[in-house]
């Protein structure tokens, strides 16, 4: 039987993972999650960029994902968007790539041009 103090920790860790994917953002994040995205490693990619969005505590960037992008040769493929900036398309992501791009292009602001696939609308 859970006690209160339980389900209050329940309720502040699952407010805080709505906040990364909902509320007042800065920054979104899209990642490929079709079939030859989740083959090459998406999920490893979606997951490395919500535990490092969460253990800076950018409450301000949503992670989301979406289906093949056309790119399947550049897989997994990122895209980041910043209100009023062109999107920038990051592929061949790896946990490694992720962890460079959410420090220098997330919370510096400096985008990681050797990555860099596509930019624009």
């Amino acid at each position: 039987m859970k006690t209160l103090a339980d389900l209050k920790k329940i309720r502040e860790k699952a407010q805080e993972e709505m906040k990364l994917r909902g509320g007042n953002t800065r920054i979104k994040v899209v990642v490929g999650m079709g079939t030859s995205g989740i083959a090459m490693g998406a999920r490893e990619v979606m997951k490395t960029f919500l535990e490092e969005i969460a253990n800076r505590n950018l409450t301000d960037v949503l992670v989301t994902q979406t289906g093949e992008k056309g790119l399947s040769s550049l897989e997994p493929v990122v895209d980041v968007i910043e209100e009023g900036k062109p999107k920038v398309t990051y592929g061949n992501m790896t946990p490694e790539k992720v962890k460079k791009v959410v420090i220098e292009h997330i919370v510096n602001g400096r985008i990681v041009s050797d990555y860099v696939v596509a930019t624009g609308n």
